[in-house]
C-alpha cells in the first residue's frame, strides 16, 4: 500500500507537538508528509518545508485549496496549531474533501466543537483527535480488562495529571509554549483544557462509562495569570461509580504525572505514564500482578499496539503513531469511523466537560450535558 499523503497546519520552528505528529505519522510508513503551512511567518514556513523536503505554503487556506486540487495532493490534514486555530483549518479541510487529524482539544470552545461536529457529519470524511495516551498498549489492555468485567462492576475512578512547569510565571519570560497556553484568547481554557481533557478522556476511554455529573474547583494559583492552572473535580459516572480528577500545572517537581486507577468489586488496576509499559492489577483476594507491554499473555488489542519485544521501552511517539496507524487503516478501508482513534464526539464531550467545570467551579454539583 502506498502511504497516505498528509499535509500539516502549524508545527514549524520552535513548536513542540508538530514534529511529534510528523514522526508519529510516518513511523509505520502508512502516511507521508507532502505539504505544510507550518507558520504564520512565511519565512519560517518555507524553512520547515525545506528541512522536511515537502511543498511549503505561506497560508493554510492556500494550501488546502491547492492540495485538494492536485492529483497527488494531500488526503489528510493534521492540525497542530494553538487551540484557537483548530476550528477553521479543520472545517475548511473537511469541506474540501480531506480527512482531518487534530491535536487536542478539538476547538477553542464548546460552540466551535459542536459546529465542527456538524461539518464532520456533512462531509463524510474521517476526523480524529490525538488524545495520545489512548494509544499506549497497556491503556488499551486496561480498557479490555474493564470491558470483560474482570474487576467486577466499577465503583471508583481516580485520575491525576500533575505537572510543575507553570509553578512560576514563565509566560512572562518569553517561553513560547507557556505564552499561548496561558492566554485566554489563544487557549480558551488553561490547565483544565490543556491536560485536564487528557485525564477526562482516558477515564472515559478505559472505563467505557460517561461522566454524568461533576463538582469542580478550578483555580488560578500563580498571581496575575490569565487562566486556571490547578483543577480538582469530583465526578459521578453512569451506573453510579464515583470519580476524582486532579489536573495541575503548578505542582512543583511533578513532570508529566498522569496516573489512572480504576477500582471494581473484585479488584483494581493502575496505569502510570512514567512506567507506561506496565499495568498493575491488585485483587481483593489474590496476589497482585504486574503486566508488561508486548508480552504474549496480553490481548490482541494491546499486542497490536506494541512494535518491539517485551522489556524494550516504547513511549510517547509510538503511542501517537498507533493513533495515526489506526486512522490510516480507517482511511484505507473507507470506514465511517476511525476505530479506537478518539472522534469529534469525544472532542465535544471534552469541551463540554471543560466549560461545565469552569462555569460551575465552587457552585456544587452540575449535570454534564452534551448536545451534538
Amino acid at each position: 500500500m502506498r502511504p497516505i499523503r498528509l499535509a500539516m497546519v502549524g508545527g514549524g520552528p520552535g513548536a513542540f507537538i508538530g514534529p511529534v505528529h510528523r514522526m508519529a505519522a510516518e513511523l509505520d510508513g502508512r502516511m507521508r508528509l507532502v505539504a505544510g503551512a507550518f507558520s504564520r511567518d512565511a519565512r519560517k514556513s518555507e524553512e520547515a518545508a525545506r528541512t522536511w523536503g515537502v511543498r511549503g505554503y505561506a497560508d493554510w487556506r492556500e494550501m488546502i485549496a491547492a492540495e485538494a486540487g492536485r492529483e497527488d495532493g494531500a488526503e489528510v490534514l493534521a492540525v497542530v496549531t494553538p487551540n484557537h486555530l483548530h476550528f477553521e483549518p479543520a472545517r475548511t479541510a473537511l469541506q474540501a474533501g480531506l480527512h482531518v487529524v487534530s491535536d487536542k482539544p478539538a476547538t477553542r470552545d464548546l460552540a466551535q466543537a459542536q459546529a465542527l461536529a456538524q461539518t464532520v457529519a456533512a462531509s463524510g470524511r474521517l476526523y480524529g483527535l490525538t488524545y495520545t495516551y489512548t494509544g499506549y498498549p497497556m491503556v488499551r489492555e486496561a480498557r479490555e480488562i474493564v470491558r470483560r468485567g474482570e474487576l467486577g462492576a466499577v465503583r471508583k475512578v481516580i485520575v491525576e495529571y500533575s505537572q510543575g512547569w507553570l509553578s512560576e510565571p514563565v509566560e512572562r519570560t518569553g517561553a513560547k509554549q507557556a505564552e499561548w497556553r496561558t492566554d485566554p484568547a489563544q487557549a480558551g481554557a488553561g490547565c483544565i483544557g490543556d491536560i485536564g481533557v487528557h485525564a477526562f478522556n482516558i477515564a472515559e476511554f478505559v472505563t467505557g462509562m460517561r461522566v454524568q455529573k461533576l463538582c469542580a474547583d478550578v483555580s488560578t494559583v500563580v498571581p496575575g495569570r490569565g487562566l486556571d492552572d490547578d483543577c480538582n473535580v469530583l465526578m459521578r459516572f453512569e451506573g453510579g461509580a464515583r470519580g476524582v480528577l486532579v489536573a495541575s500545572q503548578i505542582s512543583a517537581g511533578a513532570r508529566n504525572g498522569l496516573r489512572l486507577q480504576v477500582f471494581g468489586e473484585r479488584g483494581g488496576l493502575t496505569w502510570w505514564h512514567e512506567r507506561a509499559g506496565e499495568l498493575t492489577l491488585d485483587w481483593l483476594d489474590a496476589p497482585s500482578q504486574t503486566m508488561h507491554a508486548a508480552s504474549s499473555y496480553l490481548t490482541p488489542l494491546a499486542l497490536g499496539a506494541s512494535r518491539i519485544p517485551a522489556g524494550h521501552p516504547e513511549g510517547f511517539i509510538e503511542a501517537f503513531a498507533n493513533l495515526y496507524r489506526d486512522f490510516a487503516d480507517a482511511v484505507t478501508k473507507g470506514s465511517a469511523e476511525a476505530g479506537l482513534v478518539p472522534s469529534i464526539a469525544e472532542g465535544v464531550r471534552s469541551m463540554a466537560f471543560v466549560e461545565a467545570a469552569v462555569a460551575a467551579s465552587g457552585k456544587g454539583w452540575v449535570d454534564l450535558q452534551v448536545a451534538a
